[in-house]
């Protein structure tokens, strides 16, 4: 599972009003290099939570040493322009955390109820149990 898949998911279990962002409980994380595509990431920065990917780095930080720091809050110019070449290295290290850094074993837990969603294979399993739809 990547980290820009975390920052989408949330609990939907029964009377949870709390159930974003899920804690992340990794066994094995691994990490991946792809190249970096500067369109897709910059498109995707007003979608992401920011503060939910800080958060989500710092619960991986004991089973991956590759993550590199971000800084506590993104620019306010414009990331995208492609005329300013000071954003490639916050580009790179926010493409690494979001497209190369996986989950592959562990857990996804709700914050409200404790319920765990199981991570397998990189593939986090969100079915909810009949008793909690």
């Amino acid at each position: 599972m990547r980290l820009l898949t975390h920052n989408y998911l949330q609990s939907n279990v029964r009377g949870t009003d709390k159930g974003y962002p899920l804690l992340i409980e990794p066994e094995e994380v691994v990490v991946e290099e792809s190249p970096l595509d500067k369109e897709l990431l910059t498109n995707l920065l007003p979608k992401l939570n920011y503060n939910v990917l800080l958060a989500a780095l710092q619960q991986l930080r004991s089973h991956c040493q590759d993550i590199p720091d971000l800084p506590a809050e993104l620019p306010a110019q414009q990331i995208n322009d492609d005329n300013d070449n000071n954003n490639e290295p916050l580009l790179t290290n926010l493409h690494r955390v979001l497209m190369d850094i996986h989950v592959i074993q562990g857990a996804l837990v709700c914050p409200d109820t404790g319920r765990r969603f199981p991570i397998k294979e990189g593939i986090p399993n969100m079915i909810l149990h009949e008793d909690e739809v």
